[in-house]
């Protein structure tokens, strides 16, 4: 204790005090991962008593999802940053294409009444900026950069200027113009950290920067060599100035060898601070995990009083009404439901929601060689730790080498497939496009459904069909559901169609049904 200073004594016994009597608070406990379910790349900003975050998204249109909640644990999807993007065939599916290299790490801010999001793509290398004042709108196109800002923080500084922070390794700083609509002439173009020259060598990305009583702070992640993602903060007296160094957190949570790593603080209307960061959690993908922050000797330190993340917390603020992040759809309506994403650009003549009343009718448009190529491939996230999702499928107008079904995939696929050989159709159940069992399918209709096991890092999938809703019967092996690089993203729940003999068939989503089973507050 002789080497803690006053200062951050007090703030230490007014942390603890603070998660003391959570039931006597009135901010009821809540669970860590607050979403469970691939939200990566966490940024938020608060503007009044409204908190909204941005995260990618990668290779799904529309893309950069933007966030809105009043608790900091309960988020509903209020818009997307873009509809598509059309920067290279790529996103259309066509000479290639962008898995794991569209949208990502998008940096949100809010300035003079203005919300700002800049993001880079790595496919083709490119940065944008889009601002609106009505975060739940549509979003203009301010410039876009013929290069790729790795992991940026768009800044305002207090005298107007702005810059951005981006790299890897070695965090450079770029100032541009007051218009954002490019570098400056002569502006500040600078190295601000050299990672291995500060004993930092490994992984160091995922720049947030942020200004607090007069100081300048850096949030990055660090992967040391033999450990785990942590997240260290440098703090400067002035922007351009020298750094130094902390470790403000290095913690698994729940999972052994898995930092919760790379994020954001924001603070509370009544002045606390918390810290919403993410964790690598399996095939589920990448989820938001939510922590206190306590100020101590001008450090914003995370976690609680021992600096590790409590599974069980008391919410920062009274809880509101939660809004599903996955929701099931009969498909009544004329326009798509928010929550729903195509896979890469969507051929919008080949489907349809008001052909026939109440159905998604998806269309053939292209011959592909399997499910990653195909276009009009439409999803929605998994959830942990358990979700279970059926689809109802008219098969009646699918022609010869037509394949439709339900998957659950990243990078590689789990697949419920109705599959057209000749005039025959089969229900096949495939694991990375390897068929393990079919049967012979009668009738025009067929329910398909997915049960998905996250719990406890078992990341099993399991497929069953019916005809009735009712009896349900298990076909295929289970299926070992995966992360990897390759998508970048968590598993999808996907309903798709495609040809791979012929144009010109169609099939008919009558509804599309999800369940999931919450994380018990123990």
């Amino acid at each position: 204790m002789k080497n803690i200073t006053l200062l951050s004594l007090v703030g230490l016994l007014m942390f603890q005090w603070s998660f003391a009597g959570a039931a006597d608070s009135g901010h009821p406990a809540v669970t860590n991962p607050v979403i469970y379910a691939d939200v990566p790349d966490v940024n938020v900003v608060r503007v009044g008593d409204t908190y909204y975050m941005v995260s990618t998204t990668m290779h799904l249109m529309p893309g950069a999802p933007v966030m809105s909640s009043k608790d900091l644990v309960n988020w509903k999807i209020i818009s997307y940053v873009f509809d598509e993007l059309k920067d290279s065939p790529q996103y259309d599916l066509l000479d290639g294409n962008v898995y794991g290299k569209g949208q990502w790490a998008s940096s949100l801010r809010y300035h003079k009444g203005v919300f700002y999001v800049l993001f880079a793509t790595n496919s083709p290398q490119r940065t944008y900026i889009f601002k609106t004042t009505d975060p739940a709108g549509k979003w203009e196109l301010v410039s876009r950069q013929d290069r790729a800002y790795h992991d940026c923080s768009l800044f305002f500084d207090d005298d107007e200027r702005v810059y951005l922070v981006y790299g890897a390794g070695s965090i450079r700083i770029r100032e541009f113009n007051a218009d954002l609509s490019g570098p400056k002439t002569g502006g500040v173009d600078q190295e601000l950290i050299n990672g291995p020259a500060m004993g930092h060598e490994s992984l160091l990305e995922g720049t947030h920067v942020f200004k607090h009583e007069n100081k300048y702070y850096l949030y990055l992640i660090w992967w040391p060599r033999g450990g785990i993602r942590t997240q260290l903060c440098f703090r400067s007296g002035a922007l351009t100035g020298t750094y130094e160094s902390k470790v403000v957190l290095s913690d698994t949570l729940d999972r052994r060898g898995a930092g919760v790593a790379q994020g954001c603080i924001i603070d509370t209307p009544e002045g606390e601070w918390y810290g919403m960061l993410f964790q690598d959690r399996g095939a589920v993908g990448r989820v938001p995990v939510l922590m206190p922050c306590s100020w101590i000797d001008g450090w914003p330190m995370l976690g609680d009083a021992q600096g590790k993340v409590a599974k069980v917390m008391k919410s920062p603020l009274p809880l509101q009404a939660a809004t599903p992040l996955v929701v099931s759809d009969d498909f009544d309506k004329p326009d798509l439901g928010i929550t729903w994403q195509w896979n890469h650009n969507p051929v919008h003549t080949h489907w349809s929601l008001t052909e026939r009343k109440g159905y998604m009718r998806l269309k053939t448009s292209r011959v592909v060689e399997n499910i990653f190529q195909a276009p009009n491939m439409l999803s929605q996230r998994t959830e942990g730790p358990k979700c279970s999702a059926a689809v109802k499928l008219d098969v009646s107008k699918m022609q010869a080498g037509d394949v439709a079904g339900l998957s659950v995939y990243c990078a590689e696929p789990g697949m419920l497939s109705v599959v057209m050989e000749g005039k025959a159709k089969f229900l096949v159940m495939s694991d990375r496009l390897v068929e393990k069992e079919r049967i012979a399918l009668k009738g025009k209709t067929v329910i398909l459904r997915v049960d998905c096991d996250f719990d406890k890092g078992r990341d099993k999938a399991a497929f069953y069909y019916s005809f009735d809703n009712k009896k349900w019967t298990k076909i295929g092996s289970d299926f070992q559901m995966i992360y990897n690089l390759r998508h970048f993203m968590g598993n999808r729940l996907a309903i798709y169609n495609f040809a791979t003999q012929g144009t010109g068939g169609y099939v008919d989503v009558d509804f599309f049904e999800y369940t999931r089973e919450k994380e018990a507050v123990r």
